[in-house]
């Protein structure tokens, strides 16, 4: 089984097979890094970055500098060929020349697919409107595996934008492949996880779903629950957004009530959906979730390279 040359577009393009191995690799670096620092030297990560990003871009950047390798790229697409005019397809097509690899973020679903159609190297997605963000899925992923001990078994709950949030949409429909996994959609009733995506999760996997407007009533159910801020850019009406980016607040008080081991998660930038004093409590796995991203892109990145990385540990 091999991951050298495929393009990950979306997470339902790898097997769960195919993502155990990028999760022992990643655990493999967590615990050596310095081992791994020089097995991508001589290559070239190339960044297509159409919609702004901070983490995302940074962390595939310091995971390509931590392998070795190097970066080129952009992080604004005004400052591009874009904005003379340039097609996708013949971006991808000149980058492919100078790269070893590409990850492109884009705000129109489909855009990192039509990229790969077209490019001889592997191609990301790093997210792509509100459709999926495959590389958050594999972070998410790597998170609950080694802060929890497995992906079978869980109630997970998903609270704030379910309609918009490619974070949960990606994560949603890769735990269900997962063993006896059930979920909590907690939205206001704008935001509802889509119904047609609601109805491939029922139909494919028979999942047990909770649907409710309240994060107290179900909080003390749940394993994980992973808070989403409610997304400013995705709107068209910016009363909407006003009435409802406040709907769900998770403060020190609301998480009496839930189970001493439940994991709090959340992709970031968080707005005010999570309080600061949340921050101190030891279920805030936010910020480790953040540095597990950068893992689990250098295990990616490393296999779809197909660089040698049975190295020497210490």
């Amino acid at each position: 089984m091999s991951l050298k040359g495929k393009h990950l577009i979306d997470p339902n393009d790898f097997s769960l097979e195919e993502f155990k191995q990028i999760f022992d690799l990643a655990d493999r670096i967590v615990e050596d890094r310095e081992s791994f620092s020089s097995v991508c030297r001589g290559k070239i990560l190339g960044t297509l970055f159409y919609e702004p990003s901070t983490r995302t871009r940074l962390s595939f950047e310091s995971a390509m500098l931590r392998l070795g390798g190097t970066v080129l790229g952009f992080s604004d697409a005004s400052t591009s060929s874009v904005s003379k005019g340039e097609s996708i397809a013949d971006t991808i097509r000149v980058l492919d020349a100078y790269a070893d690899i590409v990850v492109m973020r884009h705000p129109k679903e489909g855009a990192p697919m039509l990229a790969a159609e077209y490019s001889r190297v592997p191609v990301i997605n790093g997210g792509d409107g509100g459709h999926q963000h495959p590389t958050q899925t594999l972070t998410d992923l790597l998170t609950i595996r080694r802060l929890n001990g497995s992906l079978d078994n869980l109630t997970v709950a998903f609270c704030g934008d379910l309609k918009f949030g490619r974070t949960v949409h990606s994560l949603v429909s890769t735990l269900a492949r997962y063993n006896s996994n059930k979920f909590v959609f907690i939205s206001p009733a704008e935001l509802r996880f889509p119904e047609h995506l609601k109805e491939t999760l029922l139909e494919k996997h028979n999942i047990e779903i909770v649907e409710t407007e309240s994060l107290e009533e179900v909080i003390n159910q749940v394993d994980i629950l992973y808070m989403t801020r409610i997304q400013k850019e995705r709107f068209f009406n910016e009363a909407d957004y006003m009435r409802l980016k406040d709907s769900y607040i998770l403060t020190r008080s609301k998480l009496a009530n839930a189970k001493p081991d439940m994991l709090v998660m959340h992709p970031l930038p968080r707005v005010n959906e999570i309080a600061y004093d949340v921050d101190g409590d030891q279920r805030a796995a936010y910020f480790k979730q953040a540095e597990l991203g950068i893992y689990a892109r250098m295990a990616l990145m490393a296999l779809q390279l197909g660089v040698d990385v049975n190295v020497k540990g210490k």
